[in-house]
């Protein structure tokens, strides 16, 4: 395995790294279901979970719980 023969300055070696940052993945409100229910976090150009909507429009069937009732 070679080695490298000198060390490498910190300004080339931050200059390498300069595109490495990470970015946090963009989220936005569902505009359907977010006036109705709290604020639920949804990545962009995804179907939501909560009301199962696309661009206005629904594509997915979304199971409902059915809350206990108290006897």
């Amino acid at each position: 395995m070679p080695n490298p023969k000198r060390r490498h300055s910190n300004t080339r070696t931050r200059k390498r790294r300069t595109h490495d940052l990470m970015t946090a993945a963009q989220t936005t409100a569902c505009p359907t279901c977010a006036s109705r229910d709290q604020f639920v976090p949804l990545r962009r150009h995804r179907v939501c979970t909560v009301c199962g909507h696309y661009k206005g429009r629904a594509v997915l069937q979304v199971k409902t719980k059915e809350k206990k009732k108290a006897v």
